[in-house]
């Protein structure tokens, strides 16, 4: 009797996550059928299994999302579009993407499953190829004109780190890598500080609910000083992505 119980019981936390499963893949499906400009890609066979690994893995749809936007932003800069994109082209930018968020909030348990999930194996840019990166990347955002001149001074500093990184044979190590990691550090809390000076304080709070939402309920069995980091973090992840900015910090 108990085991069958058990086994009922099972059942049905399966099926819960299979719905949930499908739910999200129906939401994946939506977004990616709007990027494409209506043309409907349907999320089936491999391309399911793709992006069910993604639910379970517990990459947040707004996570899953940004891999996507940055899949079609590199092919827009290849001039015109000749035909629809499948999901499965998104599939390394989405990790990417969840890897930083993942790092930037310390949580790394799928809300699915309730367990760890596998870190990527992926290389991991150079210390060089990052801040290059970082700096095309705030370049850009800069040229949206949305924090207006006072990025100049970051920009500045960091392509002073990126001629240091590029000027050392070898690469740079020991403790002038950790003197450079911790200026990075503290050049990206000012890039964050710059950031939240330029929103509105509704938009702020918008974004801190959001943040609270993208977590979901597994950040409230932490510990009350862990919780609220994440939730902090969160929130910068946010921020970054409405004013499209790179982290800089680099480990």
């Amino acid at each position: 009797m108990d085991t069958n119980n058990g086994g009922a019981g099972r059942h049905q936390i399966q099926a819960g996550e299979g719905a949930q499963i499908a739910e999200y893949c129906r939401e994946i499906e939506t977004y990616l059928c709007r990027k494409n400009d209506g043309h409907l890609i349907r999320i089936v066979g491999p391309s399911f299994e793709v992006v069910s690994r993604w639910a379970r893995d517990g990459v947040p749809l707004k996570v899953a999302f940004g891999g996507i936007d940055r899949y079609f932003e590199r092919y827009y800069s290849k001039g015109p579009r000749r035909r629809p994109v499948r999901i499965d082209f998104c599939e390394a930018d989405v990790l990417d993407l969840f890897d930083e968020w993942r790092r930037a909030t310390g949580v790394l348990t799928s809300p699915l499953s309730g367990t760890a999930s596998a870190p990527a194996t992926r290389r991991a840019p150079s210390l060089p190829e990052h801040l290059e990166r970082a700096l095309i990347k705030l370049t850009n955002a800069q040229a949206t004109g949305r924090l207006g001149p006072t990025l100049d001074p970051v920009i500045g500093q960091l392509s002073q780190e990126l001629d240091r990184a590029r000027g050392v044979a070898g690469g740079i190590r020991g403790d002038a890598r950790r003197a450079m990691s911790e200026r990075l550090a503290t050049l990206d809390g000012t890039l964050l500080a710059v950031a939240r000076l330029n929103l509105a304080e509704k938009d702020l709070e918008e974004l801190r609910r959001e943040s609270v939402e993208l977590l979901g309920p597994l950040v409230d069995q932490m510990a009350e000083d862990a919780r609220d980091r994440a939730r902090e973090r969160a929130l910068n992840q946010l921020v970054r992505e409405r004013f499209h900015l790179p982290t800089l910090t680099f480990s």
